[in-house]
């Protein structure tokens, strides 16, 4: 897998800096305690950025903090987008093959990132199905758990703040296991598809959705410096780790005998969302609501450019990993 090293000094886990590691075990204890000590931090930024930013991004865009998928090279408008956002869920199923087979549908659902649990109404609704939510977010639970009220759905769903890399649940406990978009905030992305695949039972669908940088050639190390230095931008305004490609993933998923694994770049498919997250920013709801938030959150919204520039460079692809857990 791609190579990343970090400095003691990078404020989050698996910034791109490289640095010898040291051989002393006196010193690997040192490493492994200022690692430890970035990953909190970086769970705490990434905490105080979406409770910031949640009740913002739902006047503006609704219940579903992630991409729509939209047609490639569609024109689209803004009234297309709320629509978007659901059909990526709808795709990223269909792609995975779930099925609708009342006998073979998902009965027991663990949304991983579950956001103000969008995803999670929604699988419950369309399957009938139990679903647990976690986030690092105490304003997320808050509202998802109001949302899936207002819904007649607390029977149903469910939402705690945890740890995706520490999950609350005991092995093999759901037949879906789902993360939209949190796979990019995890600077362990190993732990992270280990914890997938713990907590999902035998025979379990595993869909993971998220942020990748491109595939490395084979002769190629590492990205490029001016790739690096762009990704470390984004990182630090959005609370985000080390990237890895989608072939890393398909790496881990092999790694720990996980079958059916399979992956496609969806990039053109979401390219008119940051625009339009862009357009909507500037307007007078948006600008207001944008002061009102924060500094986190100002700071992600003038990053918005430079994840256009990482898409339109081919450095930022946007990727569907599922596999399934053998029986």
């Amino acid at each position: 897998m791609d190579a990343v090293l970090r400095s003691e000094h990078s404020p989050f886990v698996g910034m791109y800096e490289p640095v010898g590691y040291a051989s002393a075990p006196a010193a690997r204890r040192r490493a492994a305690k200022v690692a430890e000590r970035g990953q909190e931090e970086l769970k705490k930024g990434i905490a105080e950025l979406y409770d910031e930013s949640s009740e913002m991004w739902e006047k503006l865009w609704g219940d579903h903090m992630h991409h729509g998928f939209y047609d490639k090279d569609a024109s689209v408008s803004f009234s297309d987008h709320r629509p978007a956002q659901v059909r990526m869920v709808q795709e990223a199923l269909a792609f995975a093959g779930i099925t609708d087979d009342p006998l073979k549908k998902p009965k027991r659902i663990v949304d991983v990132g579950c956001g103000i649990g969008g995803s999670s109404r929604y699988l419950a609704k369309k399957y009938g199905a139990k679903c647990e939510g976690i986030t690092l977010s105490p304003v997320q639970v808050k509202r998802a758990h109001a949302l899936a009220t207002a819904e007649g759905l607390e029977d149903q769903v469910s939402f705690q703040v945890a740890d995706a890399l520490k999950q609350p649940f005991p092995d093999g406990q759901f037949d879906l296991v789902w993360s939209m978009e949190s796979g990019e905030h995890m600077p362990d992305k190993t732990k992270f598809v280990g914890e997938l695949a713990r907590v999902a039972a035998p025979g379990a669908t595993i869909i993971i959705v998220t942020w990748c940088h491109r595939d490395l050639s084979p002769s190629e190390e590492s990205l490029q410096p001016n790739e690096l230095n762009l990704l470390n931008k984004i990182c630090s305004a959005y609370y985000l780790p080390a990237w890895c490609s989608a072939s890393d993933y398909v790496k881990i998923a092999q790694a720990l005998s996980l079958e059916d694994i399979k992956t496609a770049d969806w990039s053109e498919n979401v390219a008119p969302f940051w625009p339009a997250v862009i357009r909507s920013a500037l307007t007078w709801q948006g600008f207001t609501s944008l002061l009102r938030s924060g500094w986190k959150t100002i700071r992600g919204a003038l990053a918005m450019p430079l994840m256009i520039e990482g898409y339109n460079k081919k450095l930022i692809k946007f990727a569907i990993i599922a596999c399934r857990k053998p029986m």
